[in-house]
């Protein structure tokens, strides 16, 4: 999760600056807030930058900086099968191409693919792809490549999951076949995924040096640094309104001076900054599905991972303890606490999709929890904390150590939990130690994506482990309707089951979800106000807990 969380982020916003908004993030990530644009810049670069910012400015209404975490740095350059680009959080990637997009009602939709058919059994996939689409060198794309990239991601890819891939075969120019080892529902969500790489430009150094079909071109990479992109004259659909994209990579503090000093147009930071008012800069705020939540263990303690981590805790074992939790959390409470009101509460992996079961949501009920407690043996002692058999009530919440959402999220969580006597510490730690801790520990996590995959890869236990991948929990009838789920003839069919498979989940708590978050953004009105056209993505209306409307224009309802 951690490794994938922040390509989808890039994409949104990146989209919202061409106003081409799905309305969807997720992962690891800052909060979204900045934008100042002012009549004069700063000669110096805040990112050390090979061109000045006012020099960036110069191409006027087609350009714009954007500023994002460190974290949001591609370690593995601009490659659909390790970076920028790859995996199932990611809605489109800019360079390349793909065989189909999702709509903003995560509905499938056309891209280079023309016609798609799936055969009976659901074991052979035949696309039609684009005849006259060429990548950036020059050279035609054809089928050939389509293969390509999916034989090569099926083979290397470090993100990605292609066990149900058998192999990509081109049959002409403009039609490729896929035969699967399984049958697989969901397979137009990942060709909307995967971005389409030329064979014979591919190696060991493409992400350093992408070459793609998509509607940018990367013009250049300062590691470290930046970014910039530029729009490809040559792409065969709707031209982007931006042609250049100037990505920096700061800190939350630093961030949000760029935005205060006007040197960038929009910029990724803390949610902390909501409250600070820059002139001429009004906040704007997307739908998204992306939400944070913590696991529960669900296994007693005293086993190990394949790694010989710690696996299971004795205390959230118990799913008298786990339900108590889920309904003592108040999440309104706790989106306005943490969010300033920008969000919604989170029930699961999927809120808002298709394929969501709102059964499976749950009502605040601080009372409810202390009496499920009680039912479990847990009795409150003399420091208002629950004790049984001589230990107390309680565990360790885990957060990444310099996310400070999270970090406020797991801070309020055990400010709502002692107060049905459980007793929870915060800590930020980095994700190699919250990998090793988290199937004996509670961890603060982000979720959401295009896909019902992320239900499954969440929750569907592993063949070697007999328990999931992300903690210690194992349910047969899950992995059935999952794996039903797959097998389906149809994406409509499909959704019914992954929501008998959410009911399941719903019962057994292992993960609480508290909050759907939005994707928000200031902007400057003279400068982005031009950049779009004068039209300018209006806001979510910010609904607070009694109804009362606490933002500005509305677009959607939280």
């Amino acid at each position: 999760m951690k490794k994938r969380g922040w390509k989808l982020r890039t994409a949104v916003l990146l989209a919202a600056a061409a106003i081409a908004v799905t309305g969807c993030s997720a992962g690891k990530s800052q909060e979204a807030t900045g934008a100042a644009g002012k009549e004069e810049r700063t000669e110096q670069n805040p990112a050390g930058n090979t061109e000045s910012a006012a020099e960036a400015e110069d191409t006027g209404k087609d350009s714009v900086i954007v500023v994002m975490g460190p974290s949001s740095e591609p370690e593995a350059g601009f490659d659909p099968a390790y970076g920028w680009g790859a995996g199932e959080h990611v809605h489109e990637p800019l360079i390349q191409s793909t065989l189909t997009v999702t709509t903003a009602d995560l509905k499938i939709d056309y891209d280079l693919a023309t016609e798609m058919n799936v055969s009976d059994d659901g074991l052979t996939w035949t696309v039609k792809i684009r005849d006259g689409v060429s990548f950036t060198d020059g050279e035609k794309l054809t089928a050939k490549d389509v293969a390509f990239t999916y034989n090569t991601l099926r083979d290397t890819s470090s993100v990605n999951d292609f066990t149900m891939l058998d192999s990509a075969e081109a049959v002409d120019d403009t039609t490729v076949v896929f035969h699967m080892k399984r049958a697989y529902s969901i397979w137009p969500y990942t060709m909307a995924i995967v971005g389409i790489i030329p064979e014979h430009a591919y190696g060991s150094d493409y992400g350093e040096h992408p070459i793609g079909s998509g509607r940018y071109i990367m013009k250049q990479w300062d590691r470290g640094q930046q970014v910039i992109f530029e729009a490809n004259p040559d792409y065969y659909g709707e031209a982007p309104k931006m042609k250049k994209v100037t990505v920096l990579f700061m800190e939350e503090d630093a961030a949000f001076a760029a935005v205060q000093s006007g040197q960038v147009d929009l910029a990724y930071t803390a949610a902390s900054f909501l409250g600070q008012k820059i002139p001429r800069s009004p906040l704007l705020s997307f739908e998204t599905v992306d939400n944070r939540g913590f696991n529960l263990p669900a296994v007693a303690a005293g086993g190990s991972d394949g790694s010989g981590n710690p696996l299971g805790n004795d205390f959230t074992a118990d799913v008298l303890v786990r339900r108590a939790i889920n309904i003592a959390i108040n999440r309104d409470e706790m989106i306005e606490n943490v969010l300033s009101g920008y969000g919604s509460p989170a029930y699961s992996v999927c809120d808002k999709m298709p394929w969501y079961n709102n059964a499976a949501e749950t009502t605040y009920d601080e009372e409810g929890a202390k009496a499920l407690l009680e039912e479990a043996g847990w009795k409150e002692g003399k420091d208002g904390i629950r004790e049984k058999d001589g230990k107390k009530a309680g565990f360790t919440l885990m957060y990444p150590a310099g996310d400070s959402v999270r970090q406020a999220l797991a801070a309020d969580t055990a400010n709502q939990l002692k107060a049905v006597g459980i007793d929870v510490k915060t800590e930020g730690v980095g994700w190699d130690t919250a990998y090793d801790r988290a199937q004996a520990e509670p961890l603060m996590w982000g979720w959401g994506a295009h896909t019902p995959m992320e239900l499954y890869n969440i929750y569907h236990t592993m063949k070697d482990t007999g328990l999931a991948e992300y903690s210690p929990y194992g349910n047969e009838t899950v992995d059935r309707y999952m794996d039903e789920a797959l097998a389906s003839s149809s994406l409509e069919e499909s959704y019914e089951l992954w929501k008998k498979a959410q009911w399941e989940l719903g019962i057994p708590s292992r993960l609480i979800n508290v909050g759907c978050m939005m994707a928000y953004m200031n902007y400057t009105p003279r400068t982005l106000d031009e950049l779009l056209e004068a039209n300018p993505q209006p806001t979510i209306e910010r609904i607070r807990k009694d109804g009362t409307n606490a933002g500005e224009n509305s677009n959607g309802e939280l």
